[in-house]
């Protein structure tokens, strides 16, 4: 997913929008909106993914009758893979003005910054930048089997990688060997890292990984994994759909495990 981070939009390419209401976002046919709406808040330039610039906006008033809204969720899930990191972005980006209006240091209000992302004090000086939470997503094969599991809170039916977020001291591959113990009790080789994907929930850096499995049981963690099991690559449950790095992992890891197979 390509993502360009000029300071200014690309001349050559089409210029898209970004178009936030509340908790929703207004698309038009699926994809992001060719012209902001008649009345709409300052807006901002996210970055372009090689084939258009993104800005984004909030909505005053009344949207355009033909467009329609989505959750964050369903449009992260909808866009074409090259619109997912510019949405990222755009949601983060917009999280991180509507939380740091103030200084935590000394309650001043803060000002933008006028070269990068950040927010400062003209009062104490502090500084505050968009805030990124590392967490690692990681599957586990022993054989051609894969360990996946579910929370409380998943689609029914629905089993995905591992994950889990990276405390302050650890290295994401002693995350990886740790969440893998305590969420399903099992211990693992050591893990490679394959990829990563900004996701905005709230501003998630998600660090994928593979590892094998090397002994345990499993044991799901209660009130956190609801059920985990290994399963057969060609007997796998429903999985996440769409452009999440759940279902791009998970996708990745069989593709080893038949390229494995074929040696």
């Amino acid at each position: 997913m390509t993502l360009f981070l000029p300071d200014t939009p690309a001349p050559e390419l089409d210029n898209y929008w970004c178009v936030f209401d509340g908790q929703q976002l207004w698309l038009e046919d699926g994809r992001f909106c060719h012209q902001p709406p008649a009345q709409h808040t300052a807006p901002r330039y996210i970055g372009h993914n090689g084939k258009f610039n993104l800005f984004s906006t909030e909505l005053i008033g009344s949207a355009p009758a033909h467009w329609q809204c989505h959750s964050l969720r369903q449009s992260l899930q909808g866009l074409p893979a090259s619109a997912v990191a510019l949405l990222a972005r755009a949601a983060q980006l917009r999280r991180f003005e509507q939380s740091h209006r103030f200084c935590g240091a000394c309650a001043q209000p803060l000002q933008a910054h006028q070269h990068d992302s950040g927010r400062s004090c003209p009062s104490c000086g502090e500084l505050y930048y968009p805030r990124l939470s590392p967490a690692m997503m990681v599957t586990i094969s022993r054989g051609r089997q894969l360990l996946l599991a579910r929370g409380p809170q998943f689609t029914p039916g629905m089993y995905s990688a591992l994950a889990g977020f990276v405390e302050p001291g650890e290295t994401l591959e002693a995350c990886v060997v740790r969440e893998t113990a305590e969420e399903v009790g099992v211990r693992i080789h050591t893990p490679r890292y394959v990829g990563s994907q900004s996701w905005p929930f709230p501003h998630s850096l998600m660090l994928a990984f593979t590892a094998e499995y090397a002994d345990g049981d499993i044991v799901p963690q209660a009130g956190e994994i609801e059920d985990a099991a290994w399963f057969d690559i060609d007997d796998l449950p429903l999985t996440p759909p769409g452009h999440s790095i759940a279902h791009w992992l998970i996708q990745h890891t069989i593709m080893e495990i038949r390229q494995r197979e074929a040696r």
